[in-house]
């Protein structure tokens, strides 16, 4: 009998929150975040954080457990997730994976196996030393000779994921590429529920222009500030984040403000077209297209529910 996991994901600012905590609480779930950022303290208004008073009740796992300058990637994010996985099974719980880091939720629904992508640090510094003497082209390039495919999915300025690749293939002699190829046929161990929520493109980019305007009069400047004057620096892969890497240029004297602002909407608009691009990629998917259910959130939580039931997956 395979355990039960649902996943409820989708782009930035389509609404998973909410929605995770109506499901939760109708199913006798518990909920684990598939975010890179939501697991950093002192990150909350950047990485629109779910507050304590927003859980009603819920438990709610890999968020505000780590400091920013604590390392925080895929092999990581998976162990910690197993481990909350298995103390929900134990109270009798259902796990519910919510958040948009599509090769986070990957890593746990298909249980992809890391255990060849050991690093290296000698190697790794001399990596970094490239990349500060001849800039994140140069070795992007230097992934593009031997990991064509790795080259043309990742994107020159994400140096950790070039550094990685690389890596890769200076231990095994062979690309992560086809490594990662092999994982993703892997099926699922899990009795698997994995729901897409969207949104027509249009109001994604309206409602993610919003957030970004929400978080700036929340006080993001002031969360990034006080970043900075406790030693959190760019060099630390919490503070690449995005709404933290825009802020703390302009805090720099980079850009303006307005500036600063334009960008990280831009990105963030890009970002969700990327997501949406890697769920459209993932088998067993179930999408949840918010028009098509007019908006109404019990109409799309009643759906979801029925999909859970008629594979098995039903709660208290």
């Amino acid at each position: 009998m395979k355990k039960p996991l649902i996943v409820l994901t989708g782009p930035t600012a389509v609404g998973k929150t909410r929605l995770s905590i109506s499901l939760a609480k109708a199913i006798g779930g518990e909920i684990i975040s598939a975010d890179s950022m939501q697991v950093y303290k002192y990150m909350d208004i950047g990485s629109a954080k779910i507050m304590p008073e927003e859980m009603q009740g819920v438990p709610h796992y890999l968020v505000d457990e780590l400091t920013p300058e604590d390392e925080f990637h895929i092999v990581r994010f998976q162990q910690m997730a197993k481990d909350a996985m298995e103390k929900i099974y134990t109270r009798g719980h259902i796990p519910i994976l919510v958040g948009g880091t599509g090769f986070y939720i990957q890593a746990v629904t298909r249980d992809i196996d890391f255990t060849q992508a050991e690093q290296d640090d000698g190697y790794r510094a001399d990596l970094e030393a490239i990349v500060q003497e001849k800039g994140p082209a140069y070795l992007h390039q230097m992934l593009a000779e031997v990991d064509p495919k790795s080259a043309e999915v990742i994107h020159e300025n994400n140096t950790k994921r070039v550094i990685r690749a690389l890596e890769f293939y200076h231990q095994n002699h062979s690309p992560i590429s086809a490594h990662n190829e092999e994982q993703q046929e892997r099926t699922s161990p899990y009795n698997l529920a994995y729901f897409v929520l969207n949104a027509p493109r249009e109001l994604l980019y309206k409602r993610i222009d919003k957030r970004v305007d929400e978080m700036m009069t929340s006080g993001l400047v002031a969360e990034v500030q006080k970043l900075k004057d406790m030693g959190y620096h760019r060099g630390m892969v919490s503070m690449q984040g995005l709404g933290y890497k825009e802020i703390l240029a302009y805090l720099d004297g980079e850009m303006p403000l307005e500036e600063a602002v334009r960008i990280l909407k831009r990105d963030t608009r890009h970002f969700a077209k990327r997501q949406l691009t890697w769920f459209h990629r993932e088998p067993e998917t179930v999408w949840v297209n918010k028009d098509e259910f007019g908006y109404d959130e019990n109409k799309m939580l009643e759906y979801m529910l029925s999909v859970c039931h008629e594979k098995g997956i039903t709660g208290e």
